[in-house]
């Protein structure tokens, strides 16, 4: 499934809407000057406020993204890919996102 390349000033929301940024970028491939995210780096999710007795989000894994395209031998984060947060088990998506790069 394509989509646009996410990237380091993506808007990433979790479900409790905290927001999530890439541990460490890529810095090989940039959108829009800004450095995109390879599969396997673990995002960071700050503001989570879930509801009461359920546990906020930490930490958050892609599990899909690019099927074509890689960079450092990993596929890339898309809009559209599919995302699970820790402890939380519940999913990330990006919102917001350059619109000029797409990925397949």
């Amino acid at each position: 499934m394509p989509g646009f390349l996410a990237h380091q000033g993506a808007t990433t929301l979790c479900m409790h809407a905290g927001q999530a940024q890439p541990v460490a970028p890529n810095p090989r491939v940039t959108v829009s000057g800004q450095a995109t995210a390879v599969l396997g780096v673990p995002w960071l999710v700050a503001g989570c406020v879930p509801r009461p007795g359920l546990l906020p989000c930490a930490t958050a894994q892609w599990m899909t993204g690019t099927v074509r395209v890689r960079s450092v031998g990993m596929p890339l984060v898309i809009q559209g890919g599919t995302a699970v947060c820790v402890p939380s088990a519940g999913p990330l998506a990006v919102v917001a996102v350059q619109p000029r790069v797409r990925g397949i």
